[in-house]
């Protein structure tokens, strides 16, 4: 498929979300931008966060993951359903109970202005790494199968890929991205079916016929409890699982701040059990196109994809979707799915991230009225500039991005998963200067666990686990710090 050919496609795509951007952005307040005037239909809010949860990553990298783990995600992904419970039942209450624009201000309101600065300061840390490995992914994709023949370098399709981002999002903020991420969804789940469809009819399968088949059993291993040393083993895919929905969910200012747009709490519970199940199902689709992928490649001799010398698994998908000999509708619909994996994580993250600093650290709801939508765009502005220089100095790390992605995710959720657990399992006020202080020391602790020499720990691999082990930390620090009665 010609690069030209593809530009008109992204223009095309592009067209339609601004024009979702004209009809949602007409009222460009900030109580727009940040909460949708809390009118969006709960149904709309879930389909649109499973496009928002998957996101380029889940696109392109978890079918990637097939040749070295076979279908071992989908142990965490059965502890991402378990932990979404928490967030119905636990999390959702309180956040409408205290009608919060800003989830972090629940810190405030429980222990004081230093936890709430730091449980956003980790936010925007974690929101930051984890837009920009997701950013990074599909900007690396859409080098590899177009501009790179274009002549256009890397940092240059970066700032391309912000800046259209920034320019529908920048009116209607919030109550534009749950419209246009319900496109975004759409559009991927599309792309993957078509692809799933055209490999089998290239195989002479069905569906049904692949999930039956011998090739499928040998890469379709889910459980895996034979060695606990592993990064495979169930508990620690399913556990940490939990504690990455609480944490990447429950406690993430960019996925709460959508479910804050519902009209009340039960139709936010009603969209965050329907977005659960979904995805469960989803997640299971992307790794048989996965599977499907690898035997494909297996019997037509396609290699994984080399760049500056080193093979990219995230790649694969877009080689035999691109390069392959099956067809031009395979290519249209892999792009179409590409641009909607890039805007459906990007757009929300730059929102959200736009909101946590403007309330969180420019305490922008108690400023002068006619000075809060000015400072509101400049601070969108900042954050997108922010975004281009992180993803290109990304583009130098080795390895799968989903691996990646949640190994910063470990580091960075910690100390929110702590704080928020001690306000909410215990009845005790902390010294709250120290606040910082033990969410930084946890990371520290944490990272020199995750790290420990094979003469201490043998082979045992850390995987999710490492998660809750740093919330632990983070908990006990506040129990040492507690204001005694």
């Amino acid at each position: 498929m010609q690069a030209s050919y593809i530009l008109l496609l992204i223009l095309g795509y592009f067209g339609l979300l601004l024009l979702i951007s004209f009809l949602t952005g007409k009222n460009d307040s900030n109580d727009t931008f940040f909460k949708a005037n809390k009118q969006s239909p709960w149904y709309v809010v879930a389909f649109g966060m499973i496009g928002a949860t998957l996101s380029g990553v889940t696109f392109i990298s978890v079918p990637g993951m097939i040749g070295g783990e076979q279908f071992a995600y989908m142990q965490g992904v059965f502890g991402f359903f378990v932990g979404t419970f928490f967030i119905i039942f636990i999390l959702l209450p309180i956040y409408y109970r205290l009608n919060v624009t800003s989830i972090y201000q629940y810190l405030e309101q429980r222990f004081g202005k230093v936890s709430y600065k730091t449980g956003a300061f980790f936010f925007l840390l974690s929101r930051i790494t984890g837009a920009s490995f997701r950013l990074f992914l599909v900007a690396l994709s859409m080098q590899y199968i177009v501009f790179s023949a274009l002549g256009v370098p890397f940092w240059l399709t970066v700032i391309i890929s912000i800046l259209l981002i920034w320019i529908y999002t920048f009116r209607g903020g919030i109550k534009t991205i749950v419209w246009t991420d319900t496109l975004q969804t759409l559009a991927m789940l599309t792309a993957v079916g078509v692809a799933i469809y055209l490999i089998d009819q290239k195989l002479n399968w069905t569906y049904l016929e692949f999930l039956q088949s011998e090739e499928f059993a040998s890469k379709s291993k889910i459980f895996f409890f034979d060695d606990p040393n592993s990064k495979q083993y169930f508990w620690k895919y399913f556990i940490g699982g939990i504690f990455i929905a609480i944490t990447m969910t429950g406690l993430d200012q960019d996925m709460m701040q959508k479910n804050l747009t519902c009209k009340n709490k039960k139709d936010a519970q009603k969209n965050m059990s329907t977005m659960i199940t979904l995805l469960v199902i989803v997640n299971f689709i992307f790794l048989s196109l996965g599977a499907l992928l690898y035997i494909y490649a297996e019997k037509f001799g396609i290699e994984i994809p080399i760049v500056d010398g080193r093979p990219r698994t995230d790649l694969l998908f877009p080689e035999i979707a691109m390069n392959s000999d099956l067809g031009l509708p395979l290519s249209v619909v892999f792009i179409i799915g590409l641009i909607a994996a890039a805007y459906s994580s990007a757009d929300s993250a730059l929102t959200s991230l736009t909101t946590s600093f403007s309330v969180d650290f420019l305490n922008i709801e108690n400023r002068p009225e006619q000075e809060q939508k000015p400072l509101r765009k400049k601070v969108h502005i900042g954050i997108s500039l922010l975004l281009i220089i992180v993803v290109i100095i990304f583009n130098n790390l080795d390895g799968n991005v989903v691996g990646n992605l949640f190994k910063f995710a470990t580091f960075t959720y910690g100390p929110l998963l702590g704080l928020f657990a001690f306000g909410i399992f215990t009845k005790h006020n902390i010294k709250d200067a120290f606040a910082w202080l033990v969410a930084l020391c946890a990371i520290l602790l944490t990272i020199v666990i995750a790290f420990l020499p094979e003469s201490i720990i043998g082979k045992y691999q850390f995987q999710w686990e490492i998660l809750p082990i740093n919330g632990l930390i983070t908990f006990i620090g506040l129990w040492l710090i507690r204001e005694k009665k």
